[in-house]
């Protein structure tokens, strides 16, 4: 699963930056090419930081990659009520 997430990942970014090229200097688009290009850039854009941040909690998850330094949930109420003092 993590390599057909890590796949959709490259599709996604080439896509964005290959529509995102076309859309931002292409001279001859009409308004409606222009719209579509814009669209499918910004769709490969979604798609890669989800993809992206999939692929880093399963990289945290299976030890590959060093965990976060996030609080549970204990530890981050002990903080937001220090706060409120």
């Amino acid at each position: 699963m993590k390599k057909l997430i890590a796949i959709i990942n490259v599709i996604a970014w080439a896509g964005f930056w290959a529509f995102g090229y076309i859309a931002l200097t292409s001279d001859d688009l009409t308004n409606g090419q222009l719209v579509i290009a814009a669209l499918l850039a910004f769709a490969g854009l979604v798609t890669g930081i989800l993809a992206y941040m999939k692929l880093a909690r399963a990289s945290e998850v299976s030890g590959y990659a060093k965990r976060t330094n996030q609080l549970d949930a204990a530890a981050r109420e002990r903080a937001q009520q220090e706060w409120e003092k």
